[in-house]
């Protein structure tokens, strides 16, 4: 029967390329004009910018390429509004897809060592390298280039869908994927991923939005405060790829057991993490791993009050501070997205997972759901 449900969901994201669409307005609050998100891509699919807005104004926009979020417009301390994500202002930006600018990221974020796995069938699959020698995000063309069929059942949810083939990048089985993004009246903005395969593989889905909650990314990120209830991290070797040890952070330039401020100690070279990392890129392991209701992080912006808590059912948390940004990108308003103007709070399982037993698992079974939750909610302080 489960075979049967699997193939007829699969011939829904075929043969239709969206579900209702709520009408939007012309400009979103935001300021995104909703008629430079209209295209056709190369294989005849159209292209559209979606908004989901709350009762207290708070207003998310998703498009199709990625299923990403191109705009969180959210008050500050004096009531005024703000874009708090890094993102472009229309979709030729997004196409070809350079960046994971609020993409939905799959099959596996993060990293895969030697773009090669072993499931416990003893079956081991090559995958495509598009990080050196290894896999990251899923491959060159991961789920933040593929086209998701979107459906707006609402005003405050949004339904994103898409059918990884067989052998997509070198990822086994055909895997059918639905991302809900739903906007509650307490600013929470909620992920609630699942998936589904017709053979064993791996799956490790997360959101990879940019930060800055100055609404401004003129500005950097060092001054915003971070708290993670986080005792512990998984180190590296120089090409970010744990080592399967899990170490304790107490004492280091990783431990953001307290509160914060992120510049303080984000170039202290001396710790070897920092050094591989380039600044803060580690994966932390949650002290609450699959507890919805304690906040997993916390990130305060001083000036403008912006607050933003984390809550995941996942058992890590990927902490990225834009070390990689250098000002190749000009997003939204013009702006260059230059060093260290965002930062990624990423919920995953743990990188390279699939070759380090001792790690969480993230292997699909063909008789199993993925279902993993993640809540980005904000407030002013």
């Amino acid at each position: 029967m489960k075979k049967i449900i699997f193939a007829l969901a699969t011939l829904a994201i075929l043969f239709v390329s969206c579900g209702k669409k709520e009408t939007i307005s012309t400009t979103t609050a935001s300021g995104l004009e909703a008629s430079k998100f209209e295209t056709t891509t190369e294989d005849g699919k159209t292209t559209h910018l979606y908004t989901m807005k709350n009762a207290n104004g708070m207003e998310v926009c998703v498009t199709d390429i990625g299923g990403r979020i191109v705009s969180i417009w959210v008050p500050d301390k004096s009531g005024n509004f703000r874009d708090v994500v890094l993102g472009f202002d229309n979709i030729e930006s997004y196409i070809p897809a350079k960046t994971n600018f609020g993409a939905i990221i799959g099959r596996y974020g993060n990293r895969i060592a030697g773009a090669k796995m072993t499931l416990s069938n003893r079956a081991t699959y090559k995958l495509n390298q598009n990080n050196g020698k290894n896999t990251l995000h899923g491959g060159l063309h991961g789920f933040h280039t593929r086209y998701f069929n979107i459906e707006q059942p609402d005003s405050v949810t949004l339904i994103c869908k898409y059918l990884s083939k067989n052998n997509e990048e070198g990822f086994p089985g055909d895997m059918l994927v639905t991302v809900t993004y739903s906007l509650s009246n307490d600013n929470a903005l909620n992920i609630d991923y699942t998936a589904e395969a017709n053979q064993s593989t791996v799956v490790n889905l997360t959101n990879h939005s940019y930060f800055n909650l100055s609404g401004d990314p003129n500005n950097t990120i060092l001054d915003h405060t971070l708290f993670l209830d986080a005792d512990n991290y998984t180190p590296t070797n120089d090409e970010l790829i744990p080592t399967g040890v899990i170490a304790k952070i107490k004492g280091t330039p990783l431990d953001f057991t307290t509160s914060k401020v992120i510049g303080v100690q984000i170039d202290d070279t001396t710790f070897e993490a920092i050094k591989f990392g380039k600044g803060y890129d580690h994966n932390y392991v949650l002290n609450k791993p699959g507890d919805i209701n304690k906040p997993a992080a916390k990130l305060v912006c001083p000036a403008t009050g912006i607050a933003m808590e984390v809550y995941t059912t996942e058992p890590g948390l990927q902490v990225y501070t834009g070390n990689f940004l250098d000002g190749t990108d000009t997003g939204k308003k013009g702006i260059v997205y230059n060093y260290r103007t965002a930062i990624c709070l990423e919920t995953q399982h743990f990188p390279n997972s699939p070759n380090i037993p001792s790690f969480p698992t993230t292997e699909l079974y063909p008789d199993s759901i993925y279902q993993t939750k993640t809540i980005y909610k904000f407030a002013v302080e």
